[in-house]
């Protein structure tokens, strides 16, 4: 539990030194200097550690966000609150580069091709003005959780560094590991064992999710 909120008030602690902030005691999502929301490439609102139904409720973006998950007549007559005054919403780029492409198997050394890679989006960093780069290594399911995990945070981690070399400030980049945790080949990849099969199968699974959100 203590490792746990340790770990959110770094991220909170990351987030507010870019440009972004929330409170306990007011915000439960990640909000940028103009007080808009920050979303993910597909529309999710970036949440803080802080964030439980009861809190969101009382956000005034909770109804924007996560309007399905508040209590029963939360968002009742609240439309016009939700929209009123708000900003234009940040751009936000996100891609989904696989690890294959960026290093080689089972390692977290940058190839010259995923560089090549990095190097578009640090283009389209530099062409916007850049709150936030948001990286998230993920592995396929082969070998242990532990060892998984340590593998996603090192890839995402590469990842930073190479973008800080190529001048993007380091507290723009937020990076994290998710391991095996969130897989997107679903159940299709039958077996357990390392067969080259099973290896090309869970190809997708290996994978850094990289999102870019800034405005123009």
């Amino acid at each position: 539990m203590i490792k746990n909120i340790a770990k959110k008030s770094l991220v909170l602690a990351l987030l507010a030194g870019i440009g972004f902030a929330a409170t306990a005691q007011e915000r439960v999502y990640v909000i940028d200097s103009r007080d808009v929301v920050a979303k993910s490439g597909t529309g999710l609102c970036w949440r803080t550690g802080y964030w439980t139904p009861a809190a969101a409720a009382a956000d005034k973006a909770g109804c924007e966000c996560d309007k399905d998950l508040l209590p029963a007549g939360t968002c009742d007559g609240a439309k016009g609150d939700a929209t009123r005054g708000v900003a234009p919403k940040p751009t936000g780029e996100k891609i989904t580069v696989a690890a294959d492409a960026l290093f080689d198997f089972n390692k977290a050394v940058l190839r010259p091709e995923g560089k090549a890679k990095l190097d578009e989006l640090v283009s389209k960093a530099k062409a916007i003005k850049l709150e936030v780069i948001l990286a998230v290594g993920h592995t396929d399911r082969i070998g242990s959780d532990s060892y998984n995990q340590k593998l996603s945070e090192k890839r995402a981690a590469a990842v930073k560094e190479y973008l800080v070399a190529k001048g993007i400030e380091a507290n723009r980049v937020y990076t994290e590991g998710k391991g095996e945790k969130q897989p997107v080949t679903g159940n299709k990849c039958k077996g357990e064992k390392k067969s080259k099969a099973l290896i090309d199968c869970l190809q997708p699974d290996r994978r850094v999710d990289i999102e870019v959100i800034g405005t123009k």
